[in-house]
């Protein structure tokens, strides 16, 4: 049986003086001691949706776990209610001049 080489294990490093960051972002609701979540709060809920209509997860909002489930169901009845948009603006223009994401289109196939 070969010997097994044991690397040692690198830290992960996010800064550029190349030192890790310890802490993690607070939560905006909790900073602000706030209990729910408003679906009618069309522009607070838009920090938490990406460009292309995504809602964002819990590591790059900084939002803890009981009011990112929060924002993620006010995101989705604002959209059920059209304050907020399901896709972004751009991506129906793409679909209607036939281009894809990776495919080519059916003609060629």
């Amino acid at each position: 049986m070969a010997k097994q080489r044991k690397r040692p294990a690198r830290p992960r490093r996010d800064r550029k003086d190349g030192r890790a960051s310890g802490r993690r972002k607070p939560c905006p609701y909790c900073r602000d001691k706030v209990d729910q979540v408003d679906y009618k709060d069309v522009s607070a809920l838009r920090r938490f949706i990406s460009e292309r209509g995504k809602i964002r997860s819990r590591r790059i909002t900084g939002a803890c776990r009981r009011h990112q489930s929060q924002v993620a169901r006010a995101v989705k009845r604002a959209r059920e209610l059209a304050l907020l948009p399901y896709v972004a603006e751009g991506a129906n223009e793409r679909w209607e001049r036939g281009e894809r994401s990776g495919r080519g289109s059916r003609r060629d196939r």
